[in-house]
Parts: structure tokens; sequence; C-alpha cells
């Protein structure tokens, strides 16, 4: 399978004063730091190697996970540096650990789907880039989506209408090519990358039935560990 990129670079402001000392990859869900429930869930996924994209706080995910080997994986990390570079910004400094082809998912996400599913998509497409893309209506985040017949035909997070019944889903696929377009220096956001590819008629998609499960917020923290525990 192909290399994991996990965003975990951001603030976590939504959670403070709880992440003002920890990552929110590290807030505790259901017994475990969320880190713990997420690497589990991409190595029975059938990942091998994950790069942790690490901003604020970042040495303390290296010292919970390590080299990776007590989760089946070998985990990598990639730094921001003094100064944030943005979703894209992070994915572009952390290639030369992720070579031409690369799946990626925020740090905050739970996602219960097929992953290989999505790469084998992905491959198939042929373009540089896949955004998954889930049919929310509205219901655990603001769509931001307008998805028909099995093509992306707008994205956008801050115009939103009422045709957006889709959502994306976080989970993207890239080509090391995709991040020719993003600026050498400063911040960059992972949506303008899709917006820009999307335009050029370069982005792929893949449509997936799970809902999504995040921790950015602790509603959300609530009710994956209320899903997690359903599993056990």
């Amino acid at each position: 399978m192909l290399p994991v990129a996990i965003l975990a670079g951001g603030l976590a402001t939504r959670l403070r004063p709880l992440t003002e000392k920890i990552p929110k990859s590290l807030v505790e869900v259901a017994g475990e730091p969320f880190l713990a429930h997420q690497l589990r869930l991409l190595r029975a996924n059938g990942a091998e190697r994950v790069v942790l994209c690490c901003g604020f706080l970042g040495e303390m995910l290296e010292e919970y996970a390590g080299d990776g080997s007590r989760f089946g994986l070998q985990v990598e990390y990639s730094y921001d540096g003094p100064e944030l570079q943005g979703t894209a910004g992070a994915l572009r400094r952390a290639l030369p650990l992720l070579g031409e082809g690369f799946l990626t998912l925020y740090g905050d996400s739970y996602l219960p789907v097929d992953y290989r599913a999505v790469e084998r998509h992905f491959a198939a497409s042929g373009k540089p880039a896949l955004m998954t893309v889930y049919r929310n209506e509205g219901a655990w985040d603001t769509s931001n989506v307008v998805y028909e017949n099995g093509r992306i035909v707008v994205y956008d997070k801050k115009s939103r209408t009422p045709a957006m019944r889709h959502i994306d889903y976080g989970l993207g696929a890239f080509r090391r090519e995709a991040f020719d377009r993003v600026p050498p220096q400063g911040a960059y956001d992972l949506a303008s990358l899709y917006q820009q590819l999307l335009t050029e008629d370069l982005l792929a998609s893949y449509e997936v039935t799970q809902r999504f499960y995040e921790v950015g917020s602790f509603a959300g923290i609530q009710e994956l560990s209320a899903f997690l525990a359903r599993g056990r």
C-alpha cells in the first residue's frame, strides 16, 4: 500500500484548554491517545509506512509513537519548522519521505473505509490527485462539494450553496507531481490545491458510504468514543 501522510500540525484551538499542553493527536479517546486508534486503523487496512506531518508540540508525537514498530508500522516525521506551512505546504515539505505517490488524511480524522479500494481507484484514474467524497447532506459537517455522475463539479469550503450535498471526506491521494503547483515557500492550504487541480480537470474522485469521525471538537470525541465502544 502507498505511504500514508497524517497532517498533524494544527493548533487545535477548538479543544483548548485540552490542547494547550498536548497536540490534538494525543487527546484521549476511549482510554488511549487518538493517534493509537488512527495508526491501528491504518495498519488494519494494509498500511506499512506512515509519515506524521508535525507542527505544534510535534516532538510529543514522536516521543509517543516512536518508530511505529509497536503498531506494526514504520513511522517517520516531517516538521513544519519555525513557521506553519499549511496543509499542502506540510505535504510539500514531506515529499522526500513520501516518494512518488501517497495517501493523506487529517490528524483528527478517523475514517473507517476501504483504503485499498481508494488506492486502486486512484491508480486506475491516471490523474495526479483524488479526493474521497461522502453524501453528507449537511449531517456531520457543512457540505462543500457538488458531485454529479461520479464527478466533482464544484468544491468550495468558503462559498457554500444548497446544491452541495457531499463533503470532502478527508482522505486524499496524490502523485508527487501535483505539488508542482504549491509555492516553494510559505503556507499553502490543501483546499486551494484541490481547487486548482479541479479547474485543470486533474482531480479524480471516489465516493465512500461510511460516515467519518473526528476529534477536532468535544462532541466529535464523544461520538468516536461511542463508535469505538460499539466496535469492541
